[in-house]
């Protein structure tokens, strides 16, 4: 009696007969009939909607595609075109560049989708295919990053996401050769498998997930960050020619210097001033002219736009744009001749910008400093190098930085104070130290000479009346500030209420906390109180910074958004043809949307990564007693933000005293149901280190002493790690509502 054919076997023969793969072929080789034909018909439907069968068995040249191909739609590139790729590729060449070319009547596709679509070959295009849909197959597969491990059918994928515990069946067909204990990336396919678990097929292989350099290619993949640079790309940039002087002004003699981190491989702003007579400054600060370079439409300018801006790991960048312009003809390096767009800022003895204007030209840089050593110089201790440049540059500056000092107390932006953290790795990749970085006036005198720029650049452009994208960062809502409010209070300081909120309000609240064992708790409670900034091509103000209108111009090396205010400025002043072009314009929506999400993806990517590194260069101390803060409550337990790292940990509920505890949203506090003990936001705490995982990021930490002193001991705990709940009742309820008022009056 006939059997149905395994996936395997039907993918073997087809492989076998390229010319005979019709279901009636296939029936007819495993000799099946009647009711089996169904179940063959379900296989084969479920092999092609997973793009392992195709007609394309019956077209032999590996080097092109058939007619009719699955596709997986990829995202808009620079341009907004949208590009896709097929699922299956054997030529020995590069895949396809694949043009999708919807029509109005097609239904909306997203990034990751797949479709079955008529390819038609356009020679002569940048592109080998056009693209016309014939219908949609799946939505995009959910994506897993996890570590595969190898079983007697197949394998399951155990995640590396923080609070993801649920594992995902691999059958032996859709491993992809992956060994045990690897880094694989998989997505979903069909529906659950034995066990109830979800099945996933490994699409890409990322090696052993305790290599150097494994953590940032986690986060890497697990985000969705671009990493390698197409073909295209690389040889448009190694192409380019170093900038002449035609059409540029001749800005070689300024004293123009940059001062960067000592590792910095980028030097995309440099400054200089002048001290005036009636005590004022002037202010020059050039930054790197990407804009000659990378071209609205090109290669290079749709890579960028898809990119968004660059991401930095502990171990490695991922840039914006490629090496040879980021690390070479866009970077100012001392004593080269470099194109830049530079700015002119006047002034006066208030530190009061009283006047700007822009510039197109050549410069070359007299040094690019450190900034520990740009701050030793102004300290009066000059090396070899700052020595010749105490009178022409290390004065000016700190003069013109004095009169900013001055500025910006009286517009009094938001001045958290948030210790920067600095790990350091050994050559093979390895947790040396974590460290906080050391704040010095010369990190202070780049922000705020950038800020002036800035700013100088959303004035010009708005006064011009010239399209460009603002950095808008709005004020935060009622309920964050009352949130704010409660922590301030819990703390024993004071948020005013009833008035219209400035930044001089939070300022207030912050100085209040200076010096006290609550300083780090409110300037992070007020950071995560802000709304999130973004880009938009309307203006609707900077909160943080107390401006009425900014826009980015100083990082157009890192950032997309600054190559676009460096394109509107270039259109405006006339200074050529690589300015703001109608394609650029027509998108500024779209693009401000896009590149609001790139760093948003970078950030969590920057995150991820720094809580890896944190948990492994942890992982050797488990079981030791460390002392931290307090620094966020949920119904679940507390987290704590560790004295010697600033890493965050986990006190889960279980491991906090031997009662049930009840949790107050509204005071942020647990407070236990039979000793009353309560745990709020900013308390001091000592705790073993009971859990620390590389692979996800997460610490879980035991509670010993909280505020200096032992936790009382409750009823014993039931199997499931609590007491018993109370009964509800009215006298018990009023009894933590009246701790909760002690904790706030306090």
């Amino acid at each position: 009696m006939a059997t149905l054919p395994s996936k395997e076997q039907i993918m073997e023969w087809v492989a076998d007969n390229p010319d005979a793969n019709s279901k009636r072929d296939i029936a007819k080789a495993f000799g099946i009939k009647g009711a089996l034909r169904i179940e063959l018909k379900r296989l084969l439907k479920e092999l092609e909607a997973d793009g392992q069968i195709e007609r394309r068995r019956h077209y032999l040249d590996a080097e092109r595609l058939p007619p009719v191909t699955v596709l997986e739609l990829l995202p808009p590139d620079g341009s907004g075109d949208l590009f896709a790729r097929p699922l299956e590729w054997h030529g020995d060449g590069p895949q396809p560049r694949i043009l999708y070319a919807p029509r109005e009547s097609d239904p909306a596709l997203g990034r990751g989708d797949r479709f079955l679509g008529r390819l038609v070959e356009v020679p002569g295009e940048d592109h080998q295919y056009q693209a016309r849909l014939i219908r949609r197959i799946t939505a995009a597969p959910h994506r897993i990053t996890g570590i595969f491990r190898k079983e007697a059918e197949g394998g399951r994928i155990v995640p590396i996401d923080k609070g993801q515990d649920r594992e995902w069946r691999v059958r032996p067909d859709m491993t992809l050769g992956a060994e045990s204990g690897e880094l694989v990336q998989a997505e979903q396919v069909g529906p659950k498998g034995r066990l109830g678990l979800p099945m996933a097929r490994v699409i890409d292989r990322l090696g052993d997930p305790s290599a150097p350099r494994a953590v940032s290619l986690i986060a890497i993949h697990q985000h969705g960050i671009p990493d390698d640079f197409p073909d295209a790309v690389i040889a448009e940039a190694e192409a380019q020619k170093p900038a002449t002087m035609k059409g540029r002004e001749d800005l070689r003699d300024l004293p123009l210097v940059t001062i960067d981190p000592s590792d910095a491989r980028d030097h995309d702003d440099a400054v200089a001033a002048h001290i005036e007579d009636d005590g004022g400054a002037t202010i020059w600060a050039a930054i790197a002219d990407v804009a000659h370079y990378v071209i609205p439409g090109s290669a290079l300018d749709r890579e960028a736009w898809l990119r968004g801006n660059s991401t930095y790991f502990p171990d490695r960048v991922v840039p914006m744009l490629p090496e040879a312009l980021s690390a070479d003809l866009c970077s100012l390096h001392e004593g080269v001749d470099r194109p830049v767009i530079a700015v002119r800022m006047r002034l006066d003895a208030q530190g009061n910008k009283i006047g700007h204007n822009f510039h197109r030209g050549m410069m070359r840089s007299r040094a690019s400093l450190a900034y520990e050593q740009a701050q030793a110089a102004a300290d009066g201790k000059p090396d070899a190098q700052t020595e010749p440049l105490m009178d022409s540059v290390i004065r000016p500056l700190w003069h013109a930085y004095g009169l900013l000092k001055d500025a910006r107390a009286r517009r009094q932006p938001l001045d958290l104070d948030l210790p920067e953290r600095r790990i350091e790795l050994t050559p093979d990749g390895r947790v040396q130290s974590v460290n906080f970085r050391e704040r010095f006036d010369a990190h202070r005198l780049i922000e705020e000479f950038m800020v002036l720029a800035n700013v100088a650049a959303a004035e010009e452009l708005t006064r011009r009346q010239r399209p460009l994208l603002f950095r808008v960062h709005e004020e935060p809502s009622l309920a964050k500030i009352d949130a704010l409010r409660e922590v301030a209070q819990a703390s024993g300081f004071t948020l005013a209420k009833g008035q219209v909120l400035h930044t001089s309000h939070l300022n207030r609240l912050l100085a209040q906390s200076e010096g006290t064992d609550f300083d780090e708790l409110i300037n992070i409670s007020t950071l995560r109180s802000m709304t999130q900034a973004y880009y938009h091509p309307e203006n609707f103000g900077h909160f943080g910074l107390a401006l009425k209108s900014y826009a980015h111009f100083t990082s157009p090396i890192r950032r997309y958004s600054d190559l676009i205010v460096h394109r509107a400025l270039i259109s405006g002043h006339g200074w050529g043809k690589d300015g703001l072009s109608p394609q650029d314009m027509d998108r500024l929506s779209e693009t401000a949307t896009h590149i609001s999400e790139t760093e948003r993806r970078s950030m969590a990517a920057e995150r991820d990564t720094t809580d890896r590194y944190l948990a492994a260069f942890l992982s050797e101390r488990v079981g030791t007693e460390m002392t931290g803060r307090i620094s966020g409550v949920q119904k679940f337990g507390a987290f704590v933000k560790l004295d010697e790292t600033g890493a965050d940990g986990l006190l889960p509920i279980r491991a906090i005293g031997q009662e049930y505890f009840h949790f107050d949203p509204e005071a942020q506090m647990l407070v236990g149901s039979d000793t009353g003990l309560e745990i709020g936001l900013g308390q001091r705490v000592t705790v073993r280190l009971a859990e620390a995982v590389p692979m996800t990021g997460g610490l879980t930490l035991d509670l010993l002493e909280l505020d200096g002193q032992p936790l009382p001991r409750g009823p014993q705990k039931g199997r499931r790690g609590r007491s018993p709940r109370p009964m509800a009742t009215k006298a018990r309820l009023a009894e933590i509502k009246r701790a909760t008022k002690r904790r706030r009056k306090r």
